[in-house]
C-alpha cells in the first residue's frame, strides 16, 4: 500500500498526520474483532457514498428523519442495517435515538459489530474530512487483507450508561487508558481496537489521552489549548453533537 502523503497540501502539515493516517489506512483493510477486512472497507466506501445518496439528503432536509422511507443507494455487499448505520451516522448524527439503534439490532446487527461500524467509519470520516480540509484528495482506499476476524470481547463490559455494554472507567485491558476516564474514550470499549485507533488518532489529531486534563498552554503547533476547545466546540456545535 502506498505512503500516505500529504506533501501536496495547499498547507504546511505536520509529519504526525500522514504518519497516523497511515498506521490506520494499514488496520483499516485488516480483519477486525467483529468485520473482515473486505467488510470494514466497505463501511469506508459506504462513508465516501452517503454524500450521493438521495435518501439521506432527504430525511437531513425533512423535520423528522423518520418521515422519508426508500432504500440507500449503497455501493457495497454490506447488509441494509449495515449500511443504514452508516449512512444515518455520517449524513444526520444528531437526531439519531434510541428507538432508531434498538431498531437495527432487532434487525440483527450485533451490538459488537454495531460498535466496530462506528468506529471505522468515525476514523475514516475524519480522516477523509482532514484531506478536504487540507485541500487533497481522499487517501485511496487499500486492498483487504485475508483472515477472519477475531471476535474478542471483554469478559468485564457491562451496561453503564451507553446503549451498548462499555468497560468499566478503570480498565485493565492493555493499551487503552490508566487510571478513570470519560464516556466519550468508554464508548467504543467493547471493542478494544476500536479505543486503540481512536487514541491513536487523538494523539495526532488533539492531544494525548493524558493530557487530556491539562488546560493551559500550548501542546503543540500555534493554537493554545484553549483556542483547540474553542474550536471543537464550534465544530461540534455545527454538527449537532449532543456533548
Amino acid at each position: 500500500m502506498p505512503a500516505v502523503d500529504y506533501s501536496n497540501a495547499k498547507f504546511p502539515v505536520r509529519e504526525e498526520f500522514a504518519a497516523a493516517h497511515g498506521r490506520y489506512w494499514e488496520r483499516l483493510g485488516a480483519p477486525g474483532s467483529w468485520l473482515t477486512g473486505a467488510q470494514r472497507l466497505d463501511v469506508a466506501k459506504e462513508v465516501r457514498q452517503t454524500a450521493h445518496c438521495d435518501l439521506c439528503a432527504r430525511r437531513k432536509a425533512a423535520l423528522s428523519p423518520f418521515s422519508e422511507h426508500g432504500e440507500h443507494e449503497s455501493v457495497t455487499s454490506l447488509s441494509g442495517e449495515q449500511v443504514e448505520v452508516v449512512h444515518r451516522v455520517v449524513s444526520d448524527p444528531g437526531r439519531i435515538t434510541k428507538m432508531w439503534f434498538d431498531g437495527v439490532i432487532a434487525q440483527g446487527l450485533s451490538v459488537e459489530e454495531y460498535v466496530e461500524i462506528i468506529g471505522t467509519l468515525v476514523e475514516v470520516f475524519s480522516i477523509d474530512e482532514f484531506c478536504r480540509g487540507i485541500g487533497v484528495a481522499p487517501n485511496p482506499l487499500p486492498e483487504p487483507q485475508v483472515g477472519e476476524p477475531s471476535r474478542y470481547r471483554p469478559t468485564n463490559a457491562a451496561m453503564d450508561g451507553a446503549w451498548v455494554p462499555i468497560l468499566p472507567s478503570q480498565t485493565t485491558e492493555e493499551g487503552l487508558w490508566t487510571g478513570r476516564t470519560g464516556m466519550v474514550i468508554r464508548a467504543l470499549s467493547l471493542v478494544p481496537d476500536e479505543v486503540r485507533s481512536m487514541l491513536d488518532l487523538l494523539e495526532a489529531h488533539y492531544v494525548h489521552i493524558d493530557d487530556i486534563w491539562k488546560v493551559t498552554g500550548s501542546p503543540r503547533g500555534t493554537l493554545s489549548r484553549i483556542q483547540m476547545e474553542v474550536v471543537a466546540a464550534r465544530v461540534s456545535a455545527l454538527n449537532g453533537c449532543f456533548y
